[in-house]
């Protein structure tokens, strides 16, 4: 499979998963959902037990109830320690499964100098190589002024998934006090053929 768009019409479901101190209602993923709703595709945003303070089975067992069994026609949107929670659930999955798109943002699957109290949650690591055959277009998305997450643990797991990178050069964490409340890239990601 390549890495390009696949036809918008193929779209039917979308699944956002939160990170770290966040919720379903927060930064721009509210938005998010209503644009895909508003052109007729069904749009879950997970919410994760304990944000605050993440457990990695919790966390994994939410998105795995929530993503059911994925197929061409879904996309999952995952932000910053969503995106190592839904890349674990992905590669539990038995073979063959398939998996219309995957975008990552402010996406890390190794321990940050600058959130050590992660690093429990981060422990276990994640064998992603595998997945770029699974799914059909990957993406992940970075900033250059992200207080969190350095450019090169995504470009590393950017060229890991053989993904797609795009760098937002004054994003931040990608979060409403960044100014991020609504996010056009990912929209034009999902839907764009």
């Amino acid at each position: 499979m390549d890495a390009e768009a696949i036809p918008a019409e193929l779209i039917q479901r979308v699944v956002i998963v939160h990170g770290y101190e966040s919720a379903p209602d927060a930064n721009w993923f509210p938005w998010l959902q209503r644009e895909l709703q508003s052109v007729g595709v069904d749009v879950t945003a997970v919410p994760l037990p304990d944000p605050d303070d993440p457990e990695t089975t919790a966390w994994e067992n939410a998105v795995s109830r929530e993503l059911g069994v994925p197929d061409a026609g879904t996309v999952m949107v995952a932000h910053s320690l969503g995106v190592i929670t839904v890349l674990r659930v992905l590669a539990a999955l038995p073979q063959p499964w398939q998996l219309g798109g995957l975008v990552l943002v402010a996406g890390f699957i190794e321990p940050l100098d600058a959130l050590p109290e992660l690093n429990r949650y981060l422990a276990t690591g994640v064998e992603v190589e595998g997945l770029a055959e699974c799914i059909r277009k990957r993406t992940v998305i970075r900033s250059e002024t992200d207080p969190f997450v350095p450019p090169e643990a995504s470009d590393k797991l950017a060229k890991r998934l053989q993904a797609r990178l795009q760098v937002h050069p004054e994003a931040g964490h990608f979060m409403a006090e960044d100014g991020v409340t609504s996010f056009p890239a990912v929209l034009d990601l999902i839907l764009s053929p």
